[in-house]
């Protein structure tokens, strides 16, 4: 569905290389922190094993999902294309979902952004600090998208660059024989034993790649999206297996690992086993780190702001959030929206530490559930579509169809099932936001249909 001409529209601003810049900055801060939580349930080798088929998974998702972004250039991402393919009601749940991993995503980056701030500072709360990173990076995104995406692609490279570091002043000390002590869940050598932990470290394997497809949401900002995204995701895509495989292979060699799981500054204390608590060395690797997680931080900010915004143009949400600001252009109250629930996130201790796991670990399984019902409605879209609307203009289509989709849905609903069996209680709390929304779905027809007349509500 076109947008209406009145609607409020976005400037098209950004090049290729920002679109890079911001596919691989969403992400990379999930290669600093977050993943070694895997290693708790499923050891370092198995923890290899899920990592690689998600990394497959994710590789057959991007190259499909770039024929939806590329013929449907959106500000709503998932939204659009399942509005689409579905109607109403399959646009709902492709944008809650979506809505709930891009928004849930932000406070356990801001956490971890707490955690490696107390490094150098221990007097400085953690949660003080990562309030503190939502208020100056909230500026930064009302400031210019333009501004935004600069300075995106600047703490990207300068993240890569810091990966590369790390491997390099741990490698000396690299020991395949750490590395692979314990890798089954504990043991030594693989049994069957090991396959639950495996199943179980599936959310963690997918931080290392979630919210790649938010440059779909950037896709309306773009001069040329047709070209620009599939080079900017397949570029970005490429970019993370290489950097998540580099990064985990040389943090679980570098000592003994099980120190590092359960913690969110694994390659700050990973790197203290070879250099030591003073040295120079790690006092860079702290501040430089930040760097990976503000560019994720910074980017799922652009994200979330962006899916608030298309959401509520076209009346799922209240248009109070589809205000543009007159003087920079951006969607400035939807940037605060995603905010004030992400501050809440953060002191929602009691609400959110359930099942055992750390506050951090339940908010990136939450992420995770909302990233996982997009991809399944994402990829249900296309087979949809193809069948549908067979002469759709799609300037990029997915190679190898319809063997690369099949698989990427495969994996989603592989990945679905397992995660709600190990973590039924998120799971049903997931659930819960999803019925509230729906709840108000069903209740603002009327204020669709009035916002947009003669189309379906």
């Amino acid at each position: 569905m076109a947008t209406p001409s009145k609607s409020p529209a976005l400037q098209q601003t950004l090049g290729t290389v920002q679109l890079w810049g911001i596919a691989v900055g969403l992400v990379i801060s999930g290669e600093y922190f977050g993943w070694s939580f895997g290693w708790a349930s499923a050891g370092t080798l198995g923890f290899t094993v899920t990592s690689l088929f998600i990394a497959a998974m994710y590789t057959c998702f991007i190259f499909s999902f770039t024929e939806l972004t590329t013929s449907i250039p959106h500000a709503g991402g998932p939204f659009a294309y399942s509005k689409r393919a579905f109607g109403p009601i399959g646009g709902y749940f492709a944008g809650a979902a979506t809505l709930i991993e891009f928004v849930f995503a932000p406070p356990a980056i801001a956490l971890a952004i707490g955690a490696y701030l107390n490094v150098q500072f221990p007097a400085l709360d953690p949660k003080v600090a990562a309030v503190g990173a939502y208020l100056v990076f909230m500026t930064l995104n009302i400031v210019g998208v333009q501004i935004a995406a600069t300075f995106e692609l600047a703490v990207t490279l300068l993240a890569i660059f810091e990966l590369l570091v790390f491997m390099g002043v741990v490698s000396p000390g690299f020991s395949l024989a750490n590395f692979t002590k314990g890798g089954w869940s504990g043991a030594d050598g693989f049994s069957m034993a090991a396959i639950p932990g495996m199943f179980a470290a599936i959310p963690f394997a997918i931080w290392f790649f979630l919210a790649i497809e938010g440059v779909a949401m950037a896709a309306e900002e773009a001069k040329d999206p047709k070209r620009s995204i599939p080079i900017a995701y397949i570029a970005g895509i490429l970019t993370l297996v290489l950097l998540a495989v580099g990064v985990m292979v040389f943090a679980g060699g570098a000592g003994d690992w099980t120190k590092l799981a359960n913690i969110n500054d694994p390659l700050p204390q990973a790197m203290k086993l070879i250099v030591g608590e003073n040295s120079n060395w790690l006092h860079m690797l702290v501040w430089l780190g930040l760097f990976g997680l503000i560019a994720s931080f910074h980017g799922i900010i652009l994200g979330y702001s962006r899916q608030i915004f298309a959401l509520a143009r076209e009346a799922y949400l209240p248009s109070y959030f589809a205000k543009i600001h007159p003087r920079f252009n951006t969607p400035h109250r939807a940037i605060l929206a995603g905010g004030v629930i992400g501050i809440a996130a953060i002191f929602s201790d009691e609400l959110i530490k359930i099942g055992g796991q750390t506050l951090t670990a339940n908010i990136v399984t939450m992420s995770v559930f909302g990233a996982i019902l997009m991809y399944i409605i994402s990829m249900l879209s296309l087979f949809k579509l193809r069948r549908t609307e067979p002469n759709m203009v799609r300037p990029f289509r997915a190679p190898f169809y319809p063997i690369l989709p099949a698989f990427a849905l495969l994996g989603a609903c592989v990945c679905m099932v397992t995660m709600i069996y190990f973590n039924p209680l998120v799971f049903g709390l997931f659930v819960g936001f999803l019925a509230v929304g729906l709840v108000y779905f069903l209740l603002t027809k009327g204020q669709r249909q009035a916002a947009l007349p003669g189309v379906a509500a």
